[in-house]
């Protein structure tokens, strides 16, 4: 192949994620990769979480968690909680849990105990009992395991993205990534639309052969430059501002992600090892700046303080075509599903990942972009279902935005049909393997979800059920699950082991 030069437009955590995993994939290739970014732009990045999936990335590259975490002042996570969503008795909160092995035993207690309470027998049907990560986390207790017990657990992280960032440029030198600090005025074009190169505030042009825009939600390459659409995702998310308030962190630090639903929207609390990141996410149409700030305010109890809080705009959907041209939008410029499920960096790795294999398998040519563009919207499809559900299923009735949620029947027919399984008694599992969507969220996700809420017929139609139905002993999984956790530290124990081996 011939020597290429690919252009990355923005830093930040998606333009320095993608930097080092083009870097790194193609070390042995004459591709020299180069990142523009103005120290004088400011990135959104506020306290963040990951899913399991950010481990491999970490892994991929050569960086343990000795050295990131303390640098970022990373926290682990087991999932998340998701708080007052429902108002079905027994059902106020549930927990979203990450995979782990021992969930083999667990689990199939979990699915055969749901499907017959949706038959209206009475059996233990919260998903809370049945997995590892939620007893881990009930205890704040981190997820790494003894070495004694040699199984599988999967985990997240929460940690301070702008240190991120900072670290991960420093990862990408290491790998030869050129860093140019410029600000971007224009943008040069061949004649057959495709971008020559970019322009700096002093004249200078940087040429390339591939364009990445990692520019944040003004999108400057692709939308901006070659006018590539946009797809809101409005009419079933209501969400488009975030108001951020950081505290301090207490003594003990919670190693999971919650998430509360308040008036007009939800409130996320990230605990990172040196605060708490706080953000409410609302919809600017059911209230204003100051009322959602003075509601998060009032929750974390900081009315009368003076502690500075930020507003963010959020464009929640996705462009319509995530790689035009020559040019590959990464990050907040191809699109935004709101922080719910943590998923941004989720898809950030998984674009760069799809552009990799799709470059390359084309021999470095554009010949793959309909697979790439078909594979990114797929996903953001199926993402955002998943997400549609937790606002469609609420049983809220305080304000009219929960109500207009519940009421709300702009759903996908792959989500329709999900939720019509679901309540009819049907094999759920089934049903996602027959859409061919347990890629995106498997079916434990789904069943976590809707059994968390409460999606069951009412406690006075509940049965007794014979043995068949009773198969599985709730004392018994619990004493497995309590056995197991018995493998695993105190979180904040953990997290600081990591300070005691610098100093041996």
């Amino acid at each position: 192949m011939k020597s290429q030069k690919i252009v990355i437009l923005g830093g930040g955590t998606a333009g320095w994620m993608a930097a080092n995993m083009m870097a790194k994939s193609w070390a042995d290739k004459a591709i020299e990769i180069t990142v523009v970014e103005s120290s004088s732009i400011g990135t959104i990045g506020v306290g963040e979480g990951s899913t399991p999936q950010f481990k491999g990335f970490m892994d991929y590259l050569g960086i343990s968690e000795a050295e990131w975490m303390p640098a970022c002042n990373a926290t682990y996570k087991n999932g998340i909680r998701f708080i007052g969503w429902s108002t079905k008795p027994g059902f106020s909160s549930y927990f979203h849990p990450f995979p782990a092995q021992p969930d083999d035993y667990s689990a199939p207690a979990f699915f055969h105990n749901s499907f017959v309470r949706r038959k209206a027998i009475d059996v233990e049907g919260h998903p809370d009992h049945f997995f590892l990560a939620t007893h881990l986390a009930d205890l704040n207790k981190s997820p790494i395991a003894a070495e004694s017990f040699p199984f599988e657990i999967n985990y997240g992280y929460h940690f301070d993205s702008a240190l991120l960032g900072q670290l991960l440029a420093r990862k990408a030198a290491e790998f030869n990534v050129k860093h140019i600090d410029a600000t971007i005025t224009d943008v040069r074009k061949h004649l057959d639309g495709d971008i020559a190169a970019l322009i700096t505030s002093d004249g200078t042009e940087i040429a390339g052969d591939i364009f990445i825009d990692c520019s944040g939600f003004k999108s400057l390459l692709l939308q901006h430059t070659l006018g590539v659409g946009f797809e809101s995702f409005e009419s079933n998310l209501f969400n488009d501002a975030a108001v951020v308030i950081p505290t301090k962190q207490l003594d003990t630090i919670r190693s999971e992600t919650q998430s509360v639903a308040r008036q007009f929207g939800w409130s996320w609390h990230i605990p990172l090892t040196n605060r708490i990141g706080n953000g409410y996410v609302y919809s600017q149409r059911y209230c204003n700046a100051d009322q959602a700030e003075t509601e998060l305010r009032a929750a974390l109890g900081l009315l009368d303080s003076d502690v500075e809080a930020r507003h963010i705009k959020m464009k929640v959907g996705q462009v319509k075509a995530h790689w035009s041209k020559n040019c590959i939008a990464i990050g907040l410029s191809q699109g935004f599903i709101e922080p719910l499920e943590a998923t941004a960096l989720h898809i950030v790795q998984e674009t760069v990942q799809s552009f990799i294999e799709c470059y390359q398998d084309a021999d470095f040519t554009d010949g793959n972009r309909d697979k790439h563009n078909r594979a990114l919207s797929e996903r953001y499809q199926a993402i955002r279902d998943y997400i549609v559900a937790h606002y469609r299923v609420n049983s809220r009735t305080d304000t009219n935005y929960w109500l207009d949620n519940a009421n709300n029947n702009n759903l996908s027919r792959s989500l329709y049909q999900i939720l019509q399984t679901w309540v009819s008694g049907n094999n759920l599992s089934d049903e996602l393997v027959r859409q061919n969507v347990e890629q995106y969220y498997p079916s434990v996700s789904w069943h976590c979800l809707l059994a968390g809420y409460g999606i069951y017929p009412e406690q006075a139609q509940l049965k007794s059920g014979n043995a068949l139905a009773n198969q599985h002993s709730i004392e018994k999984v619990n004493d497995f699950i309590r056995r197991c956790g018995l493998n695993f530290k105190d979180h904040r124990m953990e997290l600081e082991s990591f300070v005691a081996n610098v100093h041996k």
